[in-house]
């Protein structure tokens, strides 16, 4: 989806940003977007380890059956 946004998309983004949010409250827009990606990435991490059992018992019945 943004693999072809590129260098100048990204620098386009920023000065849009800095128009809209102001140079104070950039920082703390970054903090939070950061924060909010860690989370989703551990909640993503947790998911799937938590299927990897489940996944793993299917296949021992369709061994065992």
């Amino acid at each position: 989806m943004f693999s072809n946004i590129g260098i100048p998309g990204l620098i386009l983004i920023f000065v849009i940003a800095l128009i809209i949010f102001g140079p104070s409250k950039l920082p703390e827009i970054g903090r939070a977007a950061g924060r909010t990606l860690l989370e989703f990435k551990s909640a993503a991490k947790t998911l799937v380890s938590n299927e990897e059992p489940d996944k793993q018992a299917a296949e021992k019945d369709k061994t065992a059956g």
